[in-house]
């Protein structure tokens, strides 16, 4: 049996301002599959387990997933990581929410999964398509109109 590695990142520009999400799936060193989202307004933190969340809701789906005996999420959030592994409480009720689904999703896997912190250096893939979809989604929202260019 193999693992199924899954690296996620968020990120907002401003604490809150403009966010984005993403996940990339890994075997063996190989990208089979990623998605970024943006959010428009919300923290760092939401942004954050938006991409664990997504990477679930992807897993929920994918056909292939009894094949693994493990799946690894990589996260460079030590938050999020001791969170989501059980080491720290939660406190902000923003957050609950996504954490209860993120826990639900993961109950009916039923495969062991263990969330690991890696440095921001390491997370290069996701934190390029959190930066991608971020700034394609600003220059959209700064783009003035077609009534505001004709003013």
């Amino acid at each position: 049996m193999e693992e199924l590695n899954i690296y996620c990142d968020g990120g907002a520009r401003g604490n809150p301002g403009p966010a984005a999400s993403a996940f990339a799936v890994l075997i063996k060193g190989k990208e089979i599959y990623n998605e970024s989202r943006f959010l428009g307004k919300a923290t760092n933190n939401v942004a954050e387990y938006n991409a664990v969340l997504m990477a679930y809701k992807w897993l929920a789906n994918y056909s292939d997933k009894k094949r693994y005996s493990k799946i690894i999420f990589f996260l460079d959030s030590q938050l999020v990581v001791k969170q989501l592994s059980g080491l720290y409480k939660i406190k902000s009720k923003n957050l609950k929410p996504l954490i209860i689904s993120i826990k639900k999703m993961e109950d009916n896997l039923k495969i062991n999964i263990f969330y690991n912190f890696i440095p921001r250096n390491k997370n290069h893939r996701t934190d390029f398509l959190v930066n991608k979809i971020l700034d394609e989604n600003i220059k959209k929202i700064s783009r003035p109109s077609i009534f505001e260019k004709n003013l």
